[in-house]
């Protein structure tokens, strides 16, 4: 299989997606994220969705010339609309304004309007670690999971991420999906022709499945049954209700070729240490419990793994299958 340096994969995604009808900023910040997902191990949020935004900018499910705007704020509090387009310069931008406002306020919650797949929840926080600040992240995405004793799907699988910087270490990145896992999984499973574990999904008719392409016209089953179910809720109305963004239900799935527009939602809240009991004591206190989670052999620390395999895509670069990389030439020519 052919093996690809990070540039060179950014590179050949930004090609891809600007001939698909992608701004060349839009193009560089998505594929930016996605060979970062790509580098962490996350495939089924890396460069294979650089065929599937592609095809939408072209169907016209994603606007490929939208700049995002901020559109109403008030102290902490910032909305920006995503205009159609790609998450991540939206995402991007919601983001900044959310460290600005937290150094001016404390806190700060940013939420993203008229948007699309956000790809990686964590990917987002990196700045706001970087700028030694605590910070959410979290986002609907079209219907894949029912309500508690529901079957039909109305919530996304909606991922929650978090970051929290450390004074001498890498920060904490935690990020889940409230499915039982990410649908992306199942995603690249029927793509590849191989089954899934039970308890994964159902099918179409609410039963069961272990057939990864049955399950991508049936529903994800929630993280934790009935309290999965209820994060989800949480998350649907944090990025919704505020924002005034598309439910999950009303969104078709990213995963044809033809639909609406999803306009689903993102939200940002970021919180400054100096505002509360001060950045000291916040150091203090985080690398207590780390200190005391690492007493026990076999405890690795959220977001290491994925760090450990950037590092090494960094020097050996990233292997893709041929299809995908004939894919992706082929999207890029």
């Amino acid at each position: 299989m052919p093996v690809f340096t990070l540039p060179q994969t950014i590179a050949l995604a930004e090609r891809a997606l600007v001939r698909a009808g992608a701004a060349p900023a839009m193009a560089h910040a998505t594929a930016m994220a996605l060979a970062d997902a790509e580098a962490q191990g996350l495939a089924s949020h890396g460069l294979s969705r650089v065929v599937q935004y592609a095809t939408h900018l072209r169907n016209g499910r994603a606007d490929g010339g939208a700049v995002p705007a901020v559109v109403a704020g008030r102290g902490g509090a910032v909305l920006v609309d995503a205009r159609d387009g790609l998450a991540f310069p939206a995402c991007a931008l919601a983001v900044d304004e959310a460290i600005t406002r937290a150094r001016v306020h404390g806190v700060s919650f940013s939420g993203v309007m008229r948007s699309h797949h956000f790809g990686v929840a964590a990917y987002h926080l990196v700045p706001v670690a970087a700028a030694g600040m605590v910070g959410l992240a979290l986002g609907n995405s079209p219907a894949a999971m029912p309500m508690a004793g529901g079957r039909h799907p109305v919530f996304g699988t909606n991922p929650i991420a978090a970051a929290f910087p450390r004074r001498d270490g890498p920060p904490l990145m935690i990020d889940l999906s409230l499915s039982e896992v990410a649908r992306g999984k199942v995603m690249m499973a029927a793509k590849e022709g191989r089954p899934i574990p039970l308890g994964w999904a159902l099918d179409a008719a609410g039963q069961p499945t272990t057939d990864a392409r049955a399950a991508l016209t049936g529903s994800m089953l929630p993280m934790g049954g009935t309290k999965g179910a209820m994060l989800a809720l949480v998350v649907e109305l944090l990025a919704c209700a505020l924002t005034g963004a598309a439910f999950g239900f009303e969104a078709d799935t990213f995963f044809v070729d033809d639909g609406n527009r999803p306009r689903i939602g993102q939200a940002f809240l970021v919180v400054d240490p100096g505002a509360l009991a001060g950045r000291n004591v916040y150091a203090e206190r985080i690398e207590t419990l780390v200190a005391e989670m690492l007493k026990d052999d076999g405890v690795r620390l959220p977001g290491a793994r994925r760090a450990d395999l950037a590092a090494r895509a960094a020097v050996d670069g990233v292997t893709l299958s041929a299809a995908l990389a004939a894919q992706l030439q082929e999207l890029a020519q």
